[in-house]
């Protein structure tokens, strides 16, 4: 971390991104996306499925197993058309939202859906930058069921959907690890990955563990503070649970390297790690702000996707790999065609 006393500014991690290199859609088949491999000897062009070759036998990948939901609701109070972005089921089973028009909201309103006329929920709580706290009238199987029906993917801004999220994308838009439901945003790294990039993971000898991070709605939020060391994440609820405690830490106790796949589960991972590198059982929230100076303690090597200038995913990317490395790295990558964000190609880095 710098000193105290400097400020660490959002413009400290800008860079010129055109417009044309933003993907709009995800490589077909999806292993045969571009991967530029960060290394301590340089830069490579690779393909995603050449991963198995840059992997060695011993080396676990981590997965993050959640299940994108369609998030997106537009909700009635009265005559009052609010748009109700979910972002994060509570302990106390509310769920927290970000809402359009939230000033329009108070504690007792009562909200209706339109798609879905069996689902209602009554505000709990509202926050000052726009959350509100929401009780539904249902959850469980009910409660999906009516989303499917109510909701829409909430899709990154930069994924140009004028007539909204096409049947594709309710594909294109979930991994092949997907297995818990709860997640606003996709963790896009896992979206490169197939059965058939998985078996031949597997038959190189790498090891894989899955934990879940349910990605909040928070992450698509623009940081506006001058100094990046005062913004606040939104928290996100995961769990890291007893088998992939077990195969992180033999892994690590054998001598092989663990591979996070995307961001989110390289905070997860951090967020349930002691100081000697071992991972303990997580279940909770997590809003750790990864910047430079952080001290990794869990993970090896991080494949993730490009992420957008000023951002707090490239500040993770620079604390891990260095902030110079990810600058040339980004240039490179803007010079030769490589595809940014959700739908875009990957990254494969090596922690400095």
């Amino acid at each position: 971390m710098t000193g105290a006393a400097e400020t660490l500014r959002a413009e400290d991690f800008d860079f010129d991104l055109p417009q044309a290199r933003i993907a709009q859609h995800p490589a077909r088949p999806r292993e045969s996306a571009r991967l530029l491999q960060v290394a301590r000897d340089g830069l490579h062009d690779r393909i995603v499925r050449d991963l198995p070759d840059l992997l060695r036998p011993g080396d676990l990948l981590v997965a993050n197993d959640t299940r994108v939901i369609p998030a997106q609701l537009a909700a009635r109070r009265g005559a009052a058309r609010i748009g109700i972005t979910l972002d994060r089921p509570l302990a106390d089973g509310t769920w927290h939202a970000l809402a359009r028009n939230a000033r329009r909201l108070h504690p007792g309103d009562a909200l209706a859906f339109e798609g879905a006329d069996d689902l209602t929920a009554i505000v709990r709580a509202r926050d000052d930058d726009g959350g509100v706290a929401l009780a539904f009238n249902c959850a469980g199987d009910i409660f999906a069921d009516a989303l499917r029906r109510a909701g829409a993917l909430a899709l990154p801004p930069y994924i140009a959907r004028p007539d909204g999220p096409s049947a594709a994308d309710a594909q294109d838009y979930q991994t092949v690890f997907a297995e818990h439901e709860g997640a606003v945003a996709a963790p896009t790294a896992g979206l490169h990955f197939t059965p058939a990039l998985l078996a031949a993971l597997a038959a190189r000898g790498v090891g894989r563990a899955t934990v879940t991070l349910h990605v909040g709605a928070g992450t698509f939020l623009p940081m506006r503070t001058e100094d990046v060391r005062d913004h606040r994440i939104h928290a996100e609820r995961g769990h890291v649970g007893a088998a992939a405690v077990a195969a992180i830490n033999a892994a690590r106790t054998a001598g092989g390297r663990i591979l996070a796949v995307g961001t989110t589960t390289l905070r997860l991972l951090e967020s349930a790690a002691t100081p000697d590198g071992r991972v303990v059982p997580f279940d909770g929230e997590t809003a750790l702000f990864i910047l430079p100076g952080h001290h990794f303690r869990a993970v090896d090597l991080l494949l993730t996707n490009f992420h957008l200038p000023r951002s707090t995913l490239f500040m993770l990317v620079c604390a891990f790999a260095g902030t110079a490395r990810m600058k040339t790295a980004y240039a490179h990558a803007v010079a030769t065609g490589y595809r940014f964000y959700s739908y875009g190609d990957a990254t494969l880095l090596e922690r400095q």
